[in-house]
C-alpha cells in the first residue's frame, strides 16, 4: 500500500490565502468620486471635477456595489465643470475665489 499526498486547490506556502480585492477597490473608487465631486464644488473644481468623472466611470464599468454613490460622484463632477464654466463666463478669467 503506497502513501499518497492529497492535492489541495491552493499550494501550501506558509501564508494566508489572498482575498480578491476587486470589489473593495471599485467601492473605494465610487466613494472617492463622490468626495472629489463634493469638494470640487468648493475648491479646485478644474481638477477635482474631471477626477470625479473618471473615478465614477471606472467604478461603474467595473461593477461597483455602490452604484448610487458612483452616479452621484459623476453628477457632482459634471456640476463642478458647469459651475467653473459659469463663473469663468461671469468673470472672464480662469481663476475664481470665494471672496469675489
Amino acid at each position: 500500500m503506497a502513501l499518497t499526498a492529497e492535492r489541495t486547490a491552493e499550494p501550501v506556502t506558509g501564508r494566508a490565502p489572498e482575498r480578491p480585492t476587486g470589489r473593495r477597490d471599485t467601492d473605494g473608487m465610487a466613494v472617492a468620486s463622490f468626495v472629489c465631486g463634493l469638494l470640487g464644488l468648493l475648491v479646485l473644481n478644474i481638477f477635482l471635477g474631471p477626477v470625479a468623472i473618471v473615478l465614477a466611470g471606472l467604478a461603474l464599468r467595473r461593477g461597483t456595489a455602490r452604484r448610487g454613490r458612483a452616479l452621484l460622484g459623476l453628477g457632482l463632477g459634471v456640476a463642478d465643470l458647469v459651475v467653473l464654466a459659469s463663473l469663468v463666463a461671469m468673470d472672464n478669467t480662469v481663476s475664481w475665489g470665494v471672496a469675489g
